[in-house]
């Protein structure tokens, strides 16, 4: 996918991600962890969490709302974004770091986060694809291969509030 394609659909989900990241923070995750995401060609019961993260240029701290899936204990997200030629800036300002934090629902965590590889990388695609079968199309609109990230719980932290 052309990086002009992938800034049109940006733009036409940065209202629906933006309200979405709104009403999981508002609602300290009672809503918006579980959703319909059909409008954004994602099933009706779709489970999402939240990952914060510190810039990579600005330092800033940041929050991203993800769909994710269990894989061994461990949360799946996947770099996707939505099939662009390009690593999403979340994915580049992970990698910097070995930490992450991350909610789910009405639970968050300081966590730590690695990519699966050779046989497990192939096992958590197929959860994940099993699903949301939207990252076939995605992985099948780009040459790159899009990464995927495991998490898992070091301590238990306050839930998010609104990033800076």
């Amino acid at each position: 996918m052309s990086n002009e394609s992938s800034a049109e659909i940006a733009a036409a989900r940065k209202d629906w991600k933006t309200e979405h990241m709104e009403m999981y923070i508002g609602s300290g995750g009672t809503r918006g962890h579980i959703m319909d995401i059909t409008p954004v060609g994602g099933p009706v019961l779709g489970t999402h969490c939240m990952i914060r993260f510190k810039g990579r240029k600005s330092g800033r701290t940041l929050i991203t709302p993800l769909c994710y899936t269990m894989v061994g204990g461990e949360v799946l997200i996947c770099g996707s974004k939505g099939g662009a030629d390009h690593h999403p800036n979340w994915y580049l300002n992970l990698i910097s770091d070995p930490r992450v934090d991350f909610q789910i629902g009405t639970q968050a965590w300081q966590g730590e986060w690695r990519e699966p590889e050779g046989a497990e990388r192939d096992f958590a695609w197929a959860v994940l694809t099993s699903n949301f079968a939207f990252y076939k199309d995605y992985q099948a609109s780009t040459d790159r291969v899009l990464p995927l990230i495991l998490m898992r719980p070091v301590a238990e932290i306050p839930v998010f509030t609104a990033p800076e």
